[in-house]
């Protein structure tokens, strides 16, 4: 399906790739992996041709399409079921010829290839993947100018995933979805009938959506079979050896230029001299490979003992305005609480953080904190705090 050989790609002088080569067979749902700033998301510009590499080649079949997620669907007039049909431009075109062709060779050969294409059933698709992805029937035909940017960028996916292209490429997917809307896309992919290249941090995407991991580094691309969790057990036998032999081969450079530092101006040593330094030119000490994952780190213990519980609320309702999100909540939370908030986007988990930070007032009920405690509040719009 894609092909990539001996790829060098430079940005304002830095190298993203250098001969990076890999295969990425048909069919397979490859996890690309590696740091961030590393050119992840500027192989999948290569690969769309949206810019052209410095040397070497990408190549994909010739009649495969490629798709990825536009940056949002537009905010318009249109529904949104309706953009997400649309996506699938062959039925479209289909469709607007049906209506106005008057030969009846033509029309037939139309009709023929709408039903090849199942276009009779393109609409429950749409829904279906749209209810995947969070949509209740109600928004489904609700224009998308009454969307946020997040629910445009779902339907974006949606879109793409409609459309069902031969090359899949997906960068992020989970960022604008909540838990449901995860787990709904791990399983989709998973039994995507094309072939999916995909970019995230999710390690549960990648060890239950993808049978393949593709990772960059040191500026190239190599290609594993399995998932996240193969990979990264592979890579660490790879790093052990990699690292002993790149050891050795340092001590064996020490080793030698240490002759040659010692006898090198002795003219009965100078032709051994002169030898070991041909030898250190030709020794390439492999480059180290490091564990790429974060730093771990643990949260303190308090400097203050709090009192059981340190939050309490009874009966509290909150909001914006007029508008009330959460209604009639009691609930407690001790000092050794470890919450997760989940729930479906716009449901109040962000206006319930803001409640406990106190960036939002009481309207109903008692909210009690106790006087000690200390809140920091990480917002997912952090910007709009600073």
């Amino acid at each position: 399906m894609l092909v990539i050989n001996n790829l060098t790609y430079r940005i304002q002088g830095r190298v993203l790739f250098e001969d990076a080569s890999f295969v990425l067979p048909d069919g397979a749902k490859a996890g690309f992996v590696g740091k961030n700033g590393t050119g992840k998301t500027t192989l999948f510009h290569l690969i769309q041709g949206h810019i052209g590499a410095d040397s070497g080649s990408i190549e994909v079949n010739k009649k495969a399409r490629i798709g990825a997620v536009a940056q949002e669907a537009p905010a318009g007039d249109e529904t949104v079921l309706d953009v997400v049909l649309a996506a699938d431009k062959e039925r479209t075109a289909l469709m607007a010829e049906a209506e106005t062709a008057t030969d009846p060779d033509r029309i037939g050969e139309i009709y023929t290839r709408l039903a090849d294409i199942e276009a009779h059933t393109a609409e429950a698709r749409a829904s279906s993947i749209l209810k995947g992805l969070g949509f209740e029937q109600d928004r489904q035909n609700a224009p998308t100018r009454e969307l946020s940017g997040g629910w445009r960028m779902r339907v974006a996916l949606a879109a793409v995933l409609f459309s069902q292209p031969d090359l899949l490429l997906l960068d992020e997917p989970t960022n604008y979805l909540d838990l449901e809307g995860t787990l709904w896309l791990e399983k989709y992919l998973s039994t995507y009938p094309y072939t999916v290249f995909l970019i995230s941090h999710d390690r549960d995407l990648l060890n239950k959506a993808v049978n393949s991991i593709v990772h960059l580094e040191h500026r190239k691309l190599t290609y594993y079979k399995g998932n996240y969790d193969t990979f990264e057990q592979t890579r660490r036998m790879q790093m052990e050896l990699n690292n002993k032999q790149r050891e050795k081969t340092l001590d064996q450079i020490a080793h030698l230029q240490k002759f040659v530092d010692r006898f090198k101006a002795k003219a009965t040593k100078a032709k051994q001299a002169q030898a070991r330094v041909k030898m250190i030119e030709k020794l390439r000490p492999p480059e180290a490979m490091f564990d790429e994952h974060a730093a771990p780190f643990q949260f303190q213990q308090p400097k203050v003992e709090l009192p059981t519980p340190m939050i309490t609320l009874d009966k509290v309702s909150t909001g914006y305005g007029d508008k009330v999100i959460l209604r009639n909540v009691t609930q407690r939370i001790d000092p050794d609480a470890r919450i997760a908030l989940i729930g479906v986007n716009g449901n109040g988990k962000s206006t319930f953080a803001k409640l406990l930070a106190g960036d939002i007032p009481v309207m109903e009920g008692t909210l009690k904190i106790n006087k000690k405690l200390e809140i920091a509040h990480f917002a997912q719009h952090q910007m709009d705090k600073l």
